[in-house]
C-alpha cells in the first residue's frame, strides 16, 4: 500500500519551494524564446522538408526541452534536501522509500509539465493553430515524457552528494539527450554510430510522440513510443528506489 499522505506532502513542498524560486521561473520563460524565437529563426535556412516549416518541425522539440531541462533540475532538490538535513528526517520516517520516490518523481514531473505547456504560448508567434482535442492529447503526453525525464534525473541525483556533481554529470546527460533526439533536426541519414545512441536514447521517442499528436509527423510507430518511455521509466523508477533502499 502506497503512503499517499506522504507523497503528497513531498509533492506539494516541492512545488511550493519552486514556485518561490524567480529565477528558474525566468529560465523556463527565456528558454523557449532563445530557442525557438531566436535560434529556430536563424536555423531555418540550413533546413528542407518539403511541405514542413522549420519553426514548426523544431516546436515538439522546444517543449521537450523545456520539460528535460525542468525535470532534471528539479530533482536537483535531493541534493538540498540531503545538504540541510531534511531528507535524513524523512527516510527515518514511518513510510516506505517508494512513496519517497514517488512523491518526488510526482513533484518533479508537475514542474516539467508546467513548464514543458508553457511553451504553448508561443505557438501563435509561430503560427501553430493547436485544436482543443490535440491539446487534450497533448497534455498526457508531456505528463508522460516528464515523468520518464524525472526519474531519470532521480536516479542520477540519488547518488550525488554534491550540486557540483550533479550539475556536471546532469549536463552530461541533457545536451546529447537533447540534440540526439530528433529535436532540432532530422534523424535520418545519421552515421551508424551515433543512430545507436538515438536509439537508445528514451528522448528520441518522446520528440517524436509529442512531434506526431502536433504535426502528424513521426519516425517511429507509436507503439513503440509508449512502450519504450513507460519501460525507461519503469527502469529508473526501481534504480531509484533501490539507490534509497541503501540510504541509511
Amino acid at each position: 500500500m502506497f503512503d499517499f499522505d506522504a507523497i503528497y506532502m513531498i509533492w506539494i513542498r516541492d512545488l511550493i519551494r519552486h514556485f518561490r524560486d524567480r529565477s528558474r521561473l525566468l529560465g523556463s520563460i527565456s528558454r523557449p524564446i532563445l530557442w525557438l524565437l531566436i535560434m529556430g529563426t536563424g536555423l531555418r535556412g540550413s533546413f528542407s522538408m518539403p511541405g514542413v516549416n522549420y519553426l514548426h518541425y523544431i516546436f515538439p522539440g522546444i517543449i521537450a526541452m523545456n520539460l528535460l531541462f525542468a525535470s532534471m533540475m528539479s530533482t536537483i532538490s535531493i541534493i538540498w534536501d540531503r545538504e540541510f538535513g531534511f531528507l535524513k528526517e524523512i527516510l527515518v520516517a514511518p513510510i516506505s522509500r517508494t512513496a519517497i520516490v514517488l512523491g518526488k518523481t510526482l513533484s518533479g514531473s508537475t514542474i516539467a509539465f508546467i513548464e514543458g505547456m508553457f511553451v504553448m504560448i508561443f505557438a501563435p508567434f509561430v503560427h501553430i493553430h493547436i485544436p482543443l482535442l490535440t491539446l487534450l492529447l497533448l497534455m498526457p503526453a508531456v505528463f508522460f515524457a516528464s515523468f520518464a525525464c524525472t526519474s531519470l534525473g532521480l536516479a542520477i541525483a540519488a547518488r550525488m552528494t554534491s550540486f557540483e556533481g550533479f550539475g556536471v554529470i546532469s549536463n552530461f546527460v541533457i545536451m546529447p539527450m537533447f540534440f540526439l533526439s530528433g529535436a532540432m533536426f532530422p534523424l535520418a541519414n545519421l552515421p551508424a554510430v551515433v543512430n545507436h545512441f538515438v536509439l537508445i536514447n528514451p528522448m528520441t521517442y518522446a520528440v517524436d510522440l509529442l512531434r506526431y499528436i502536433t504535426l502528424g509527423l513521426r519516425s517511429y510507430p507509436l507503439c513503440l513510443d509508449l512502450s519504450y518511455i513507460a519501460a525507461f521509466t519503469l527502469a529508473m523508477t526501481a534504480i531509484s528506489v533501490f539507490e534509497f533502499n541503501k540510504v541509511n
